[in-house]
């Protein structure tokens, strides 16, 4: 294995970080902006108030996108599994 097989590696192991991660981040940064925006309109500052809503969306997002959450580390970690297959037999 070169380097350019590890640099390959390491760049599909972070689009796979972004993929898994990133849609439960860009839900949650919306949902507390909403939030936000809700709370200074009408001035109830609640802790409450801003982890429910933010949790309730992101429990929803995980429900919905779990099955390409899983798909997407199954199929890298089979990936990285072949690789070391045939890095071991050769």
């Amino acid at each position: 294995m070169n380097d350019a097989d590890i640099a390959a590696l390491v760049r599909d192991g972070m689009l796979v970080v972004l993929k898994i991660g990133g849609p439960l981040l860009a839900v949650a940064l919306a949902s507390g902006l909403l939030v936000a925006l809700v709370q200074a309109v009408t001035q109830i500052n609640e802790a409450t108030l801003a982890f429910i809503p933010k949790l309730l969306v992101i429990g929803v997002t995980l429900v919905l996108l779990g099955p390409f959450m899983f798909a997407t580390l199954s199929s890298y970690t089979m990936m990285l599994f072949d690789r070391m297959i045939a890095v071991g037999g050769s």
